[in-house]
């Protein structure tokens, strides 16, 4: 199952990031999760929001350059050691990881990796046969 990622590409700047966290703020986005990496050029804000068609629809109509993502999303225990175990059933298999970022739920003791890798089918029969499970977007709401 997968949980869909929003990507904003952003000039790298002073008050950028702002300007798309107010624009979201303003149109009633609830942001779950979010990634920002940069270069010196630009940045790419990676976000996990409850309506994500609706707002890459609300981001293109405001002219910002966005994509949308399946993002593997892989239900794990909040303690030390849990992502590596998902790590390496994906690098055990020859399962590269393009990128990941977690964020915990608000069920106590439970966080979620969201990983991009090149085949999330292939990604999700291997963590079949581990103890961790693959989770859709209902997770958003626990």
């Amino acid at each position: 199952m997968y949980i869909r990622q929003v990507s904003i590409f952003l000039a790298n700047k002073s008050g950028t990031l702002a300007e798309v966290t107010d624009f979201l703020y303003q149109h009633n986005v609830n942001l779950r999760a979010l990634c920002l990496a940069d270069t010196a050029d630009f940045g790419i804000l990676r976000i996990i929001v409850d309506k994500p068609e609706e707002t890459l629809a609300l981001l293109k109509e405001a002219q910002y350059v966005c994509t949308i993502t399946d993002m593997l999303a892989v239900k794990i225990d909040d303690v030390p050691g849990s992502m590596a175990g998902v790590v390496r059933a994906l690098a055990d298999n020859d399962i590269s990881i393009e990128y990941a970022y977690a964020f915990t739920t608000a069920q106590k003791g439970t966080a979620i990796n969201l990983l991009r890798v090149e085949n999330n089918a292939a990604a999700e029969f291997v963590l079949k046969n581990t103890p961790y499970q693959t989770v859709g977007p209902e997770v958003l709401n626990a």
